[in-house]
């Protein structure tokens, strides 16, 4: 296991221990799912730190950049507890990026399933929708599914 995913093993191991003292996880699962997503693109460690140097939290429009193409992440992760299961996906508030890319999560962070939409046909299908759904997601290019062809 690279320096990275010990790292990123490390940050949720001390997230889920929050979690079980205090009943609510801190709010990791956007830099997680970043990270997750440049893997899964094949950005390896080095290039992502690189890349993230110059992000900021509240960049308008992207995640960040990989060759000249603007990545949106969302990420959603159930807690495990009784009744906690995804229904709702975070919407894009703009179309100032090249793909959309959600992930979602399992209660420890391992990664259930992934979607990529390209801006134009995200913007087609959920422009004057209202509440995007798990099963709204899934007409995208399933990530996982290409990964492991």
């Amino acid at each position: 296991m690279g320096k990275m995913q010990t790292l990123r093993q490390r940050l949720i191991q001390i997230a889920l221990e929050w979690e079980q003292v205090f009943g609510n996880v801190p709010s990791i699962t956007s830099v997680i799912s970043e990270y997750d997503a440049a893997k899964l693109l094949g950005i390896d460690d080095a290039t992502y730190s690189q890349i993230m140097q110059n992000s900021t939290s509240v960049q308008r429009g992207h995640d960040f950049i990989y060759q000249g193409l603007k990545y949106q992440v969302k990420g959603t992760r159930p807690s495990g507890k009784k009744g906690s299961k995804i229904t709702k996906v975070p919407q894009a508030k703009n179309y100032e990026w090249d793909y959309l890319i959600w992930i979602s999560y399992y209660p420890d962070y391992s990664i259930s399933e992934a979607w990529m939409w390209k801006v134009q046909s995200y913007r087609t299908e959920f422009e004057d929708k209202h509440r995007i759904s798990p099963l709204d997601m899934r007409k995208g290019v399933d990530l996982l599914n290409i990964l492991t062809k």
